[in-house]
């Protein structure tokens, strides 16, 4: 496939998995080796066409600054296809233990299909649930869906609730829709809040203000694509590096600030 055109199928893509939709917009950016000032075109294209993406946010900071964006592109995408944070989240789950998540979070899918020891309570969010729950059916993970009304037992009962983050910064978390709800319920239940950030979720806080003014519209609340979590309610961090208490160090920033991804009009 032409890199052009990969990039619109990029582009044209509608929800799934925002790292992998990073990783195909970096094979394509790669292909593409565009000068710098179709580059800033090209990114902030990808940017407008997925606005709470993350990852996309990541990528394209990384490779504006680059001197060589184009092998970069492919080093990103390669850790993008192989995220270290999976395997961290795995690793850190209480052995035997109760966890609640909301929808279908990528990343903490990818981990808990690695844990036949667990028991998994999946609140829905965007009708999303039933999928996580078939996926862990068929890894032989205890899973069942909750309802709304069941959601306080459960999180009462769990060791642990499971969120997974759109785009975070020590000052703000942005996560799936469903996750504040079910951090204020576990908050008031006293059952640790674990926020997973997969790689390239880690952005500056400039970023993370623009994902917000995007995904959440000051004139339609109903509209909003990602739910603005407030920090105090996280307990944990799982980042690349492993679990952290210190929430606000955990959630620095992974990446540089590009402001051309910001700007608008002529490159």
């Amino acid at each position: 496939m032409h890199p052009i055109e990969h990039l619109r199928y990029v582009a044209r893509s509608g929800g799934g998995d925002p790292g992998d939709l990073a990783r195909e917009a970096a094979f394509a950016l790669g292909s593409l080796r565009a000068d710098p000032a179709n580059l800033v075109v090209a990114s902030r294209r990808m940017i407008e066409r997925h606005p709470d993406a993350g990852p996309m946010w990541w990528l394209c900071a990384q490779l504006l600054v680059s001197d060589d964006p184009s092998t970069l592109a492919w080093e990103l995408a390669d850790v993008l296809m192989d995220d270290p944070v999976t395997a961290r989240l795995t690793s850190a789950l209480p052995a035997d233990g109760a966890v609640v998540t909301v929808g279908y979070p990528p990343t903490i899918a990818d981990a808990l299909v690695g844990r036949d020891d667990l028991r998994v309570w999946c609140a829905d969010s965007e009708f999303r649930a039933g999928d996580l729950v078939r996926r862990l059916d068929r890894a032989e993970v205890a899973a069942e869906p909750i309802t709304h009304d069941q959601l306080p037992a459960a999180v009462a009962d769990a060791d642990l609730v499971l969120i997974e983050a759109a785009a975070a910064c020590d000052r703000r978390v942005l996560t799936t829709l469903g996750s504040q709800v079910l951090a204020a319920t576990a908050s008031s239940a006293g059952t640790p809040v674990w926020l997973v950030t997969p790689t390239g979720t880690r952005i500056p806080h400039q970023y993370v203000a623009e994902v917000a003014r995007r995904a959440i519209p000051d004139d339609d609340g109903w509209g909003a694509s990602v739910d603005d979590l407030p920090i105090d309610l996280v307990d944990v961090v799982i980042n690349a590096d492993g679990r952290s208490t210190q929430v606000g160090v955990a959630l620095r920033s992974e990446c540089p600030f590009a402001p051309e991804l910001l700007r608008t009009g002529i490159v």
